[in-house]
Order: C-alpha cells, then sequence, then structure tokens
C-alpha cells in the first residue's frame, strides 16, 4: 500500500541541511532513509544534488536561492551578483557550466 508523509527540509544559518516529518516535528537523522526522498519541490541551496552551483571561487553565501522546475530538470539561482543561473538537475559535479 502507499502512502505520503509529509517531509520538509531546512537550511540553517550554519548550512546544514535538516530533515523533519510534518506535523510531529521529529528530525529525520538518518542518511539512508533522507537519501530514498523523492522531493515534491526543491527550493535549497544545500545537498548532494546543488553541490555544481557554486563557481571554483565563491562561498556559500554568495548562492541566496535556488528553485527546480516542475518538470525536475532545471534549477535556477540566484547570487549576490546579481547573476541569474540555470542548470541541470541534479548538478551533483563541482563547479558545472550553467546554461544560461
Amino acid at each position: 500500500s502507499k502512502f505520503s508523509v509529509v517531509i520538509s527540509k531546512v537550511s540553517t544559518g550554519s548550512y546544514k541541511r535538516q530533515v523533519y516529518e510534518v506535523p510531529s516535528g521529529k528530525q529525520l537523522l538518518d542518511q539512508a532513509v533522507i537519501d530514498r526522498i523523492t522531493w515534491a519541490t526543491w527550493t535549497s541551496v544545500l545537498g548532494d544534488e546543488v553541490i555544481g552551483i557554486w563557481s571554483r571561487h565563491a562561498e556559500k553565501a554568495d548562492v541566496n536561492c535556488a528553485c527546480v522546475s516542475h518538470s525536475g530538470i532545471n534549477l535556477v539561482t540566484g547570487d549576490d551578483f546579481g547573476m541569474v543561473k540555470l542548470f541541470d538537475f541534479p548538478c551533483p559535479e563541482k563547479f558545472v557550466s550553467f546554461l544560461f
């Protein structure tokens, strides 16, 4: 049988990704469980799926926002330099070239 659980992901000020069950507020700590989650949306600059959004000399604070398209194949980011960049999603390789 299929069931649905609402899961929320947050990014902390110390650049850590935390995952919680909703509405219980219970934090998920088992990385194997977290790795199996299929996210309905993605608006985080953190995670193995988005390692490639930073250029070679960028700091984590340079990229302010990210959002995956509804189709799940593209990721757009906004940064401190006024740039909006388009990437393939996921982009787990470091220092990938952005599409636009």
